[in-house]
């Protein structure tokens, strides 16, 4: 089937139905074709679209850049250089954060490490300590 109802669309994307239809209305997607009953209808190229708008907000990107790189990309091929100028800003923008992310990763797994550590430390007993029974 190439044509989706915005039900099917939200869940091949995972996007809801308000993002979808805020996306339409912002002019991050083309306008969506009709059913006869006036009830939208995605096309395999609108849902890759949705997924790639999807992939951007993911990375961080904010919906004003986004809008820029939509109209660039309807403004030709003419663009494609600037598109990727777009998309490699954004490319660093998100090695920097998944580095400081690591970083904070890190520094988190050094504290549970550390209270770990005291808890074992108080809940020791001589058993635990050797790793045999004390007789007494």
């Amino acid at each position: 089937m190439s044509d989706h109802t915005i039900e099917e669309a939200a869940e091949l994307t995972g996007v809801s139905k308000h993002t979808l239809r805020y996306y339409e209305r912002e002019g991050l997607l083309p306008a969506i074709a009709k059913a006869p009953s006036g009830h939208r209808r995605y096309s395999e190229d609108d849902i890759g679209w949705i997924k790639f708008l999807q992939l951007l907000r993911a990375t961080g990107m904010p919906i004003r850049d986004m809008k820029d790189f939509v109209a660039l990309t309807h403004a030709g091929d003419h663009t494609i250089a600037q598109r990727v100028e777009v998309l490699e800003r954004c490319r660093e923008a998100l090695v920097k954060r998944m580095a400081e992310d690591r970083e904070h990763l890190e520094r988190l797994n050094f504290k549970i490490d550390y209270y770990t550590s005291v808890l074992d430390a108080r809940d020791a007993t001589p058993e635990r300590l050797i790793g045999e029974p004390v007789v007494r």
